[in-house]
């Protein structure tokens, strides 16, 4: 197996073109998953990705599971966890098949445990960028056609972090440990298709 082919993010014209030739020989939607630590950039490279390529956006986070309270079981478990891998199929089978998808995302703002009593809808087209953690997950490998790992250094990840959450404590660092496993054990660099160097 030859080593995953490694783009620039900020080379958005590149990035664009690996993904259209995935597309060119599909006869119905292409998924991209945009995978990646936590704090890496995947939100704000997905909508330019779905921008340039006239595609839509299926945000991973709204899918998280993994509950409200720090965890006492290991960092697999956790991975395992983490989102609801399930109802993110569905959605994803719906997409491919041309009809708009509607889940009911996780409710951060209330952050009890519950989902948004709103649906979220999201329209059908021929690029579907699935950007979040565990995106690339090997439960949703039949339903993904390119797998992306979006990665920048340490320092400037935490430093997103830091700025996005304002502190990073127990609840936070359990979820990093989980991303640990993922992308040491189950999604190391050589299983995915292309990774994206950010800055």
């Amino acid at each position: 197996m030859s080593p995953p082919r490694v783009v620039a993010a900020a080379d958005l014209e590149t990035l664009v073109a690996l993904i259209s030739d995935s597309v060119g020989a599909l006869s119905r939607p292409c998924v991209v998953a945009l995978d990646g630590r936590s704090g890496a950039g995947k939100s704000t490279l997905a909508a330019r990705l779905a921008a340039g390529l006239g595609g839509v956006v299926l945000d991973g986070d709204g899918f998280f599971a993994g509950g409200v309270t720090v965890r006492s079981d290991s960092p697999e478990d956790r991975a395992l966890d983490c989102v609801d891998w399930r109802r993110q199929r569905d959605v994803l089978a719906t997409l491919r098949a041309g009809r708009v998808a509607r889940y009911h995302a996780f409710d951060w703002e209330a952050f009890d445990g519950r989902l948004e009593a709103t649906p979220t809808a999201v329209e059908p087209a021929q690029i579907i960028v699935f950007e979040g953690v565990y995106s690339a997950r090997p439960e949703l490998h039949d339903l993904v056609d390119l797998r992306l790992l979006l990665r920048v250094d340490d320092a400037t990840r935490a430093a997103r972090l830091l700025a996005r959450e304002g502190a990073i404590g127990p609840w936070e660092r359990q979820w990093h440990e989980a991303e640990d496993h993922y992308f040491g054990a189950t999604m190391p660099v050589a299983a995915f298709d292309a990774i994206v160097d950010g800055a």
